[in-house]
């Protein structure tokens, strides 16, 4: 928060808390001229105030009202002295929400660590004949990965489906924990620049060829040798791609942004770029095992 805005809370804080106390002690009671000679006639004190015929008495607060008002106020300044929340001023105590979350993360760690410990060196086929595990996997998957690849592990748009048997970077037990271990990321050039549109057609109906998919058989001979010079060094030149490269296979009709003619003249003119970020740094090696386990059965069993 910078030094303005600092400021300008602590100021708003003080007069809001202020103007309570002081509003609170000012009208307690209203001293009214008569009001005051009500009262030395023995009749009952008002404000003077007179709506159809009813007469407004001048009564103060319940003790009990008035106090728990003032115990409020009082309690409002010891935990802005306490605790964050008056500007820039940190409190007496330090607290701060991320360190409160990381002593529950630690606390956590302690408790399952045992648990985890177990398959942090069990291999990857054996954790996926445990129940339990898989359980627990499903837990970190549901936690970790399910935002983009979805709850049941079949991806969307952009987003790899874990649930089948094609896999950009290899499917092994171990391509699967590298890829959660140490992330990806995915580059498709843009070559419309390249090889114009109609370069782009020519590819597009060669991809399709590859795949079995209806083609102008025309434009398709023409995009061989296109895709030759500009595709083969990355997706092979019978297109079933690289997994060392992450280059998808284009004859298996799986479609990582979509398969339709426009689609694939998009990502083939302007390219495309994924990005599956690592999570080394957000889970323990333990986790990581069994995270690799839960989405390596996915494809097994689905």
């Amino acid at each position: 928060m910078s030094t303005f805005w600092s400021i300008w809370v602590i100021v708003m804080t003080l007069i809001v808390l202020g103007g309570s106390v002081w509003l609170l002690l000012a009208t307690r009671r209203i001293e009214v001229t008569d009001a005051k000679q009500a009262a030395e006639k023995g009749q009952p004190s008002t404000t003077g105030h007179s709506y159809d015929g009813i007469e407004e008495y001048d009564n103060p607060l319940p003790s009990w009202w008035f106090n728990m008002f003032m115990i409020t106020a009082i309690f409002a300044v010891i935990y802005i002295l306490l605790y964050p929340g008056f500007g820039n001023f940190k409190g007496f105590l330090g607290w701060t929400s991320a360190g409160e979350w990381e002593r529950d993360v630690d606390r956590a760690e302690q408790r399952y660590a045992p648990v985890y410990a177990k398959y942090r060196d069990m291999p990857i086929e054996e954790i996926i004949s445990d129940p339990d595990a898989m359980k627990m996997g499903q837990r970190l998957f549901n936690n970790n990965c399910s935002v983009c690849h979805g709850s049941d592990g079949r991806g969307s748009y952009g987003f790899p489906n874990l649930a089948d048997a094609d896999w950009l970077y290899g499917g092994t037990a171990e391509a699967i924990k590298a890829s959660i271990t140490h992330g990806r990321t995915g580059v498709m050039p843009a070559w419309g620049g390249a090889i114009g549109e109609d370069g782009v057609d020519q590819v597009t109906e060669y991809v399709f060829s590859l795949s079995g998919r209806q083609h102008d058989a025309a434009k398709a001979q023409q995009g061989q040798q296109v895709y030759g010079t500009f595709c083969a060094s990355c997706h092979a030149v019978d297109g079933t791609g690289n997994t060392a490269l992450g280059a998808p296979n284009l004859t298996d009709g799986i479609w990582l942004y979509g398969g339709s003619p426009t689609l694939v003249k998009h990502s083939i003119r302007a390219g495309r770029n994924g990005n599956m970020p690592a999570q080394q740094g957000q889970l323990k090696s333990d986790k990581i095992n069994l995270l690799a386990a839960y989405v390596y059965r996915l494809s097994k069993v689905q």
